[in-house]
C-alpha cells in the first residue's frame, strides 16, 4: 500500500513537468523571435538615422545688397529653425568655378576651372573631377541622389554626370523661359508659358514629387537632393504675380555705390568712372527685378518645408540654403556683375537647419563653398577624402555632444581664421614652352600708356634736354607715346628734297580702259620709311605699285605720291601740291576740308581732319597745325591745342565732347559702309592683264601655292605647328567677333574690358526697360588676383595681390566698404608675412594645408617677420 501510495503521484508529476516544459519552450521561442524582430527594427532605425539632405542653391545672390530682405518665408524657416552663418564666403566669385568647387570641395587651383569658359564642363573636367564629386560618394553609400536646375555654364546636356539617380539639369546658362532641360539623358525643350515652363516652379515641383515618390517606394532609404535655382541671375524674369513688387527697391545703394573713380585701386577701378544717369536708373530696375525673382524661390522654400512636415521627415532632414557667389550693382561705378574680390561679390547667404542644429543661432565662424562637399559627406556618415580642400562644418553645428566632466579646462573649437580668394586663368605659355608666372603679366597697353603719361617727364612737348618720348592725346581721346626726334626742324628740308626728286621721276598719263602693256619694264619699288629717314636722295615710287612683287603692274600712272615722315603720312599731288593725310597712329577719316592758315576760321567740321590749301610759294612745307575739330587742332609737335573757351567753360567742354562722340559714330558707320563696298568690289574684280607672263606659270600658279603650303607644313615641327594652329584659331575667332559686331552695328567694346549692351528689347517680361540702349564695361578677362581674407578676434582685413604686381589692403574694422586702399600704411614685415601666407594658400592641397587654424591663440600678422624679404610688391 505504501509503495502504491508512493508511485501514484508519478504520472501527475510527469504531467506537471511536461506542462511546465512546454510553456518554457514556447516562451523561449517567443523571446528568440522578439530578439530577431528587435534586431531588424534596430537595423532599420540605424538606417533611418542617416538623414535626408537637401541643398538649395541660388545663382548670383548677394547678402551685402539686401537680397534676403525679399525672402521673409525663407528667413523664418531657416533663421528661427536653424543657424545662420554670418561669415560665409565664395572662394571664387564666378559661376562655373564656384560651382565646381561646391561639387568637388576643392579650390580653383586644384580643379582647374578658372573661368566660366575655360575647363567648364570640359572633357578634362568630366574625366578627372566629375567622377569624384560628393554625389558619387553619396550614391555609392545608398543615398537616392537627385539634381534639379542649373549645373555648369557650359554643360551641353549630352550626358548624365556620374552619381545622380535623378537628373533634371539646365542646358547651358541661366534662363527662366525658352530653355532646354536634360531629363535623365533626354533633351526637353520649354517655351514661354508660365504655367508650364517657369523654371523655378519646375525645379520646385519636380523635386517635391521625387522626394515623395522615393519615400513611398523606399521608405528606409535616405534622399539627397540639390535644388539649383537660376534666380536671381539674368535675364531676371519674375513670375507674373510678382512683376509689380518692390517699386522703390534701393537696398543696393550702399556707401560704395557709384564711388568712382578709385585711383588707389587696381586698373579696372582706376579706369571706371562715375555712372551716367541712365546707368543709375538701370541699377534701380535691376535690383527690383532680381528681388522679384527671389519671391518665387521664397515660395519654393515654403513648399519644401511643408512637404517635409507632411511626410514626417522634417526632424531627420538637413536643409541648407546658400548661393554660388555674391553680386554688385553700381558699387565702385561698376554697373553690374561679379568677379571682384570685395565683400559684395564674395559674401553669400548661408543657413542650415536639421538634426542637432541650434535654433535661432548666428554662427560667426568662416564657412566657404569648398566646405559644402565634405559637410554633406559628414552628414551622411561617410569618410571625407583627404584631397578635398574644405572642412566639414558639422562640428560647428552639434549641440548634443556630451561634455567630459573630468575635462575642466576645455579648449574652444579650433577653426580657420583665413582663406584664399582667387580668380584667374592658367599661366601663359612662352615661346620656349616654359610657363610664365602670372606676376609677369602686364596691364593692357592703353592702361600702361595712361599710367606713363601721368609722369612729368612725358608731359612736355619734347623740350627737355635728353627727352626721348612725349605723351599726346589723339582726336579719339586716347593717349599715345611719340618719340622725340626734333620733328619741326626735320620736316621742311626732308620734304623739299623728297618732292624735288619725286616730281622728276613721275608724270601723269591718261587713263585707258584697254589692256595697255606698254612700259612693262618700269616697276618702281615700294617707298619705305627707312629710306626716307636715312637717304634724302632716294627716289619716290608710284603708290599704285604697293604689291608689285605679287601682282602685275597697274595700268595707270599715279597722280599723287604718298610718303611717311616721322609717323605722319603725306600725299603729294604732282599737279597741285601736297595733302597731309594724318598720323599713322590714329584712326582719322579721309574726308577732310580745306582750311586757311588762320586759326580763327571756325568753319563747320564734317570729319576727323582737314586738308591744307597749296601755298602760292613753290616751297612745300607742312602746315603749322592740323585742324581736327572746329575748336581743336594738332600742332607740329603732336600736341593738341583748343581755343580758350573749352578750358574755361564746363558746358562748352561737354558740348564739344558730345560733338566728337557723334563724329566718331558717324565715321564708324561710314567705315562699315566702306567695308561693304570693299567686299562687293572683291567679288566683282575683273581679270588682270597678264602681259609677258609665261603661260606655264599662270596654269601652275595655284598648284604651286598648294605645294608650297604642303612643304611648309611638312618642314614645320608638330609642336610649332600646333602652336601656330592655336594662334590662328584665336586670330580667326577675334576676327569673327569683330565682324559680327560690325554687322550688328555694335560699337560697345573697350580694349581689355568685357562690355555689355542693354536696350528696350532685352527684358521680355514686366517690368520693362524703356530708356533706350546703353553700353557699359564692367570687368576684364585678364583680371587675375589672389587674396587673403582674415577674420579673427583682433583682425578683419582683405589683402590682395594682382597679376600686375599691384597690391590692395583693406582694414574692414575701420573701412567695412573697402573705400580706401590702405596698403601704404603697412610696414615691410606685415606685407611679407601676409604675402608668405598667401603663397602657402595658393599652392595648398587638401584640408590640412588649406585651412590654417587659429586655435586658442590669435595669429599676429604685424609681429616681426623673420623670413625672406619679398621684393615683388607694388603699392
Amino acid at each position: 500500500m505504501a509503495g502504491r501510495g508512493l508511485s501514484a503521484p508519478l504520472p501527475l508529476l510527469l504531467l506537471l513537468v511536461l506542462v511546465g516544459i512546454l510553456p518554457a519552450a514556447q516562451g523561449s521561442g517567443y523571446l528568440s523571435g522578439y530578439r530577431l524582430r528587435s534586431r531588424l527594427q534596430r537595423d532599420r532605425q540605424i538606417r533611418n538615422v542617416r538623414p535626408n539632405i537637401i541643398l538649395v542653391l541660388t545663382d548670383d545672390q548677394d547678402i551685402e545688397l539686401g537680397s534676403m530682405q525679399a525672402m521673409n518665408k525663407t528667413r523664418h524657416i531657416m533663421e528661427k529653425g536653424g543657424t545662420h552663418f554670418s561669415n560665409a564666403f565664395s572662394t571664387t566669385p564666378m559661376c562655373c568655378p564656384s560651382r565646381s568647387s561646391i561639387l568637388t570641395g576643392k579650390y580653383v587651383h586644384n580643379h582647374h576651372t578658372y573661368t566660366n569658359n575655360e575647363n567648364c564642363s570640359s572633357p578634362s573636367w568630366q574625366a578627372h573631377h566629375e567622377p569624384h564629386t560628393f554625389a558619387v560618394h553619396l550614391n555609392n553609400s545608398g543615398y537616392r541622389t537627385a539634381f534639379f536646375g542649373k549645373y555648369l555654364n557650359e554643360y551641353n546636356g549630352s550626358y548624365v554626370p556620374p552619381g545622380w539617380r535623378e537628373w533634371v539639369a539646365l542646358v547651358k546658362n541661366s534662363r527662366f523661359y525658352n530653355y532646354t532641360l536634360c531629363r535623365n539623358g533626354v533633351r526637353e525643350k520649354h517655351s514661354s508659358d508660365y504655367q508650364k515652363d517657369y523654371l523655378t516652379d519646375i525645379i520646385t515641383n519636380d523635386s517635391i514629387n521625387y522626394f515623395r515618390t522615393s519615400k513611398r517606394m523606399y521608405p528606409h532609404r535616405p534622399v539627397m537632393m540639390v535644388l539649383s535655382h537660376v534666380a536671381p541671375h539674368g535675364p531676371e524674369d519674375s513670375a507674373p504675380q510678382y512683376s509689380t513688387a518692390f517699386p522703390n527697391a534701393s537696398q543696393h545703394i550702399t556707401p560704395s555705390y557709384n564711388y568712382a573713380p578709385n585711383l588707389d585701386k587696381h586698373w579696372i577701378l582706376r579706369y571706371t568712372g562715375p555712372m551716367k544717369p541712365v546707368h543709375m536708373q538701370f541699377t534701380n530696375m535691376l535690383q527690383r527685378r532680381r528681388m522679384q525673382t527671389l519671391l518665387s524661390v521664397d515660395d519654393s522654400m515654403e513648399k519644401m518645408y511643408n512637404m517635409l512636415v507632411e511626410t514626417g521627415e522634417l526632424d531627420n532632414t538637413y536643409l541648407i540654403y546658400t548661393s554660388d557667389h555674391g553680386y554688385h550693382i553700381g558699387q565702385f561705378g561698376l554697373v553690374k556683375g561679379k568677379s571682384m574680390p570685395y565683400e559684395f561679390d564674395i559674401r553669400v547667404p548661408f543657413y542650415v537647419r536639421g538634426p542637432n542644429v541650434e535654433h535661432g543661432a548666428t554662427n560667426p565662424h568662416i564657412v566657404l563653398n569648398v566646405d559644402l562637399a565634405p559637410t554633406l559627406l559628414d552628414m551622411a556618415g561617410l569618410d571625407i577624402p583627404a584631397e578635398m580642400d574644405g572642412k566639414s562644418i558639422l562640428k560647428l553645428l552639434d549641440t548634443d555632444r556630451p561634455v567630459n566632466r573630468f575635462q575642466l579646462n576645455r579648449k574652444g573649437k579650433t577653426w580657420r581664421d583665413s582663406f584664399l580668394v582667387e580668380r584667374g586663368k592658367l599661366p601663359h605659355k612662352r615661346a620656349d614652352g616654359k610657363e610664365m608666372a602670372q606676376e609677369e603679366n602686364f596691364l593692357p597697353k592703353y592702361q600702361r600708356v595712361k599710367d606713363l603719361c601721368q609722369k612729368a617727364e612725358y608731359q612736355t612737348s619734347c623740350q627737355q634736354p635728353g627727352q626721348k618720348w612725349q605723351c599726346v592725346e589723339n582726336p579719339t581721346g586716347k593717349l599715345r607715346l611719340y618719340k622725340c626726334k626734333g620733328m619741326a626742324s626735320l620736316y621742311a628740308p626732308r620734304m623739299q628734297a623728297l618732292m624735288a626728286r619725286g616730281a622728276s621721276l613721275l608724270s601723269p598719263t591718261a587713263n585707258s580702259d584697254s589692256c595697255d602693256c606698254g612700259n612693262v619694264g618700269f616697276k618702281p619699288s615700294v617707298l619705305k620709311r627707312k629710306r626716307l629717314l636715312t637717304k634724302k636722295g632716294s627716289s619716290v615710287s608710284s603708290y599704285s605699285e604697293m604689291k608689285s612683287s605679287k601682282t602685275a603692274s597697274r595700268k595707270r600712272w599715279a597722280r599723287s605720291v604718298s610718303f611717311e615722315l616721322d609717323g605722319d603720312l603725306y600725299a603729294v599731288d604732282l599737279e597741285e601740291g601736297y595733302q597731309p593725310l594724318g598720323s599713322r597712329n590714329s584712326s582719322w577719316a579721309t574726308d577732310r576740308r580745306r582750311e586757311e592758315g588762320n586759326e580763327d576760321d571756325m568753319e563747320e567740321f564734317s570729319g576727323m581732319g582737314v586738308t591744307a590749301k597749296p601755298t602760292t610759294s613753290n616751297k612745300l612745307t607742312p602746315p603749322a597745325a592740323l585742324k581736327v575739330t572746329y575748336r581743336c587742332s594738332i600742332l607740329m609737335n603732336d600736341t593738341v591745342k583748343c581755343d580758350g573757351g573749352l578750358y574755361k567753360s564746363l558746358q562748352a567742354w561737354k558740348d564739344h565732347k558730345l560733338h566728337i562722340e557723334h563724329e566718331i559714330e558717324t565715321l564708324q558707320t561710314k567705315i562699315k559702309n566702306l567695308r561693304e563696298v570693299k567686299g562687293h568690289l572683291k567679288k566683282v574684280r575683273p581679270e588682270e592683264c597678264q602681259c609677258d607672263t609665261p603661260s606655264y606659270l599662270l596654269k601652275n600658279k595655284e598648284s604651286f601655292r598648294l605645294n608650297t603650303g604642303r612643304m611648309h607644313s611638312l618642314r614645320m615641327p608638330s609642336k610649332q605647328k600646333n602652336q601656330w594652329l592655336q594662334k590662328e584659331q584665336k586670330r580667326r575667332k577675334k576676327l569673327r567677333k569683330f565682324l559680327k559686331r560690325l554687322q550688328n552695328n555694335d560699337t560697345c567694346s573697350m580694349p581689355g574690358l568685357t562690355c555689355f549692351t542693354h536696350d528696350n528689347h532685352h527684358w521680355q517680361t514686366a517690368p520693362f526697360w524703356t530708356m533706350g540702349p546703353f553700353c557699359a564695361c564692367t570687368s576684364a578677362n585678364n583680371n587675375t588676383y589672389w587674396c587673403l581674407r582674415t577674420i579673427n578676434d583682433t583682425h578683419n582685413f582683405l589683402f590682395c595681390e594682382f597679376a600686375t604686381g599691384f597690391l590692395e589692403y583693406f582694414d574692414l574694422n575701420t573701412d567695412p566698404y573697402q573705400l580706401i586702399n590702405a596698403v601704404s600704411t603697412l610696414d615691410r614685415n606685415a606685407l611679407n608675412n601676409m604675402h608668405q601666407q598667401l603663397m602657402d594658400l595658393r599652392g595648398c592641397k587638401g584640408h590640412k594645408q588649406c585651412n590654417p587654424e587659429k586655435g586658442g591663440k590669435e595669429r599676429n600678422y604685424f609681429s616681426e617677420y623673420r623670413g625672406q624679404i619679398w621684393e615683388g610688391w607694388v603699392g
